[in-house]
């Protein structure tokens, strides 16, 4: 076990290398393949998604040091990782078109991923498949998307196609159960659970709503959440950060255009504008700095007066309204506060305006001449156009690289639920289900207790003190039920000692019966058995009654201790008077048994004998006594009893006649099937002639 983890590691850090030696093999020589995933497809067949998912994520993480761009393709890689344990828990990549699947899968995967990144983050700069894709558009007319698409997945085939080729070529030089002895390594316990190795191979769910379901959607849920409010403080302190450079980058151009401009020229620049001496040569130094602080929307100096701000400098971008020099522009309403303080040449106080569609930022900075007076203000105006579009993409950023660690976090943390969780609980249950199937199997449930003491559960929680205490429990059930069935089989056998000899006490008044009730016993096995392997009324026959008859047999005479011994030895033909009242043995049986039944509760195999002490005298054909059955309607017990009684009579001796030959005694016997006997018992009694011949052979009949 330990081995196999030290092997698991050195795979996850081999695939790692792998991964990153290939790429920046391909990226030196400046092949266009990229063979970094691997190391990825390896780890996750062999190891699992998670292991696979972290060494996709790692791969990328070292690819920073040469490329930082490399970081937003992470969740590539560890889906990569998940798409290949998809894909190969129910195809195998021994086979060709199974590995064209998977092909194509990772290949339209990572293209379209790949695609989705190049646009949003780097709008195709900078990229061969970017610049390829910009000329195809050019000539073809289509948006740079679909080419650009196009030729991700185009190259992402032989790519992905060459990756999985390799890792098929290295796993034939491990043995067929690698992959199982480095995966069971990581577990918990001594072996995984028969329901998950048969979920795995299927790709079905086995239950409906497991433990590691309801813990993923708590983790993805948790996760999620601790995600977004990472992102959304992450945002608002970087967009309260960037908002606060903005502002002193403005500021600081502000400062910087009052200084150019000479406060003596202000008179002149506002009379004469553009023709003024200087004008255009102030202005293009503006442009300049306005040029070189992008935050800036427009750059305007005015002089503030009663009736609106008088332009001298209207420095607005292109897509702005622009004013001209010697224009009046009206007041702003935001601006209507300040406008006593701008008159009077005061300081004013940046101007922020915050709605939920818009953000303004606009500094007044002061020319001021020698004297101290304010001749004019700077403005610059900032929109929030700029700053909403670097925030956009700096959040999207964000998304990716946390999109490859969240992908690792819950991939970790299922894994630790499988292994610490899942797995023991289904093996535990497994176990469980067992004991109930099994019954009272004494077999099987030593047998399942070496099963479940074979787990090793070794999570070091209440889930491994769970396991203990139902192994001591799953002992202490099979050892109880070993002296319960001890016990059992003891009262059993002390019940049919005294079933023999009640038997033997009845028959012992019977000068001529001998081993009667012991000869009758045997042929009822015989024929039960018949039946049972013929499939004859199964719905009746099963080990309970068959054990039930066979024990009961000797009883089926009890009747006869209310017949006097007059009757029981007489040595001739009994009177029709005579046989009425031996008749009667029949019915005093069944009142014999009842009165038993009732005293014991229903003992099980006590009413088999009241049906076979009954009526194993009635007749197929309805013609027989004490209450004239026919057919099935004739419990089967004494149907087979009949059999074997009348079998017996023939076959021993009696003072009032000699013992009949075996063949005369079963052509007696054929005669009377459908007759006098139940055909099928009959039927199957003639097929057991050997066995027949044994028992007779056993109490000196032939």
């Amino acid at each position: 076990m330990k081995q196999n983890r030290i092997k698991l590691t050195a795979i996850v850090l081999i695939s790692i290398a792998a991964n990153v030696l290939l790429y920046y093999f391909m990226y030196t020589f400046g092949l266009p393949l990229y063979f970094d995933t691997v190391g990825t497809i390896f780890t996750t067949i062999v190891a699992g998604p998670f292991f696979g998912i972290l060494t996709g994520f790692a791969t990328n993480v070292i690819g920073m040091i040469s490329n930082i761009e490399t970081i937003y393709y992470s969740s590539i890689n560890s889906l990569i990782a998940l798409a290949t344990f998809s894909y190969v828990k129910k195809y195998s990549i021994n086979r060709i078109y199974n590995i064209a699947g998977l092909t194509i899968r990772l290949a339209t995967l990572t293209g379209v991923l790949a695609t989705i990144i190049q646009w949003v983050l780097f709008d195709f700069q900078n990229s061969v498949v970017g610049n390829n894709a910009a000329e195809i558009a050019e000539i073809t007319g289509m948006h740079i998307v679909i080419p650009t698409l196009i030729l991700n997945i185009l190259i992402n085939i032989p790519d992905k196609g060459m990756s999985i080729v390799i890792v098929r070529l290295v796993l034939k030089l491990f043995p067929e159960n690698f992959a199982d002895d480095i995966q069971l390594c990581t577990l918990r316990q001594a072996v995984r659970p028969k329901m998950e190795v048969e979920k795995r191979k299927k790709g079905v769910k086995w239950i409906r709503h497991s433990v590691r379901t309801r813990e993923t959607l708590t983790l993805v849920m948790t996760s999620s959440i601790i995600v977004i409010a990472m992102a959304c403080i992450g945002f608002r302190l970087y967009y309260q950060n960037e908002k606060n450079s903005m502002k002193e980058n403005v500021y600081n151009a502000a400062a910087f255009v009052a200084e150019m401009i000479d406060p003596k020229l202000v008179d002149r620049f506002n009379k004469n504008g553009v023709n003024a001496v200087g004008y255009q040569e102030t202005e293009k130094l503006l442009i300049m700095i306005r040029d070189s602080v992008p935050e800036i929307s427009s750059l305007h100096v005015t002089e503030i007066k009663e009736d609106g701000y008088h332009v001298i400098y209207d420095l607005a971008k292109e897509d702005m309204v622009k004013h001209n020099p010697g224009d009046v522009v009206p007041f702003e309403e935001g601006f209507k506060p300040y406008i006593a303080k701008a008159i009077a040449g005061e300081d004013i106080e940046p101007i922020e305006e915050a709605t939920i569609r818009h953000w303004t930022y606009t500094i007044f900075y002061p020319v001021k001449d020698d004297e101290g007076k304010t001749v004019c203000y700077v403005s610059c105006y900032v929109l929030l156009v700029y700053l909403a579009g670097y925030m956009f993409k700096f959040l999207l950023k964000v998304l990716f690289i946390l999109a490859g660690l969240y992908l690792l976090l819950v991939a970790y943390e299922l894994w630790r639920t499988s292994i610490n969780t899942t797995y023991p609980i289904t093996a535990i249950t497994e176990c469980v289900d067992h004991f109930s199937d099994n019954g009272d199997d004494q077999t099987s449930l030593d047998e399942n207790v070496k099963k479940i003491r074979a787990i090793d559960i070794r999570t070091g929680d209440e889930i491994e003190k769970l396991y203990k205490t139902i192994c001591d429990m799953a002992l202490n059930q099979a050892e109880q039920m070993r002296n319960i069935r001890r016990l059992s089989e003891s009262t059993m056998k002390m019940q049919d000692g005294l079933i023999i000899t009640m038997a033997d006490m009845v028959e012992s008044r019977d000068s001529d019966t001998g081993a009667h009730v012991q000869k009758t016993a045997a042929y009822v096995k015989i024929i039960v058995e018949g039946l049972k392997e013929k499939g004859y009324y199964p719905e009746k026959i099963n080990a309970k009654f068959m054990s039930d008859i066979v024990r009961s047999a000797p009883l089926h005479d009890v009747g006869k201790i209310n017949i006097s011994d007059k009757i029981l030895n007489k040595p001739g033909k009994l009177t029709d008077e005579e046989f009425e009242i031996m008749k009667t043995h029949t019915t005093a049986g069944k009142e014999i048994m009842e009165k038993a039944i009732y005293t014991v509760k229903g003992g099980s195999y006590l009413k088999e004998a009241r049906n076979m002490a009954a009526y194993h005298h009635e007749r197929w054909d309805g013609k027989g006594y004490p209450d004239g059955l026919h057919g099935e309607v004739i419990p089967l017990s004494a149907r087979i009893m009949a059999v074997a009684d009348v079998f017996d009579a023939l076959t021993s001796k009696r003072v009032y006649k000699p013992a009949f030959e075996l063949e005369k005694a079963l052509d007696i016997l054929k005669e009377g099937a459908g007759t006098q006997f139940d055909p099928k018992c009959v039927e199957v009694f003639l097929e057991a002639v050997p066995e027949i011949k044994v028992i007779l052979k056993k109490y000196n009949e032939i």
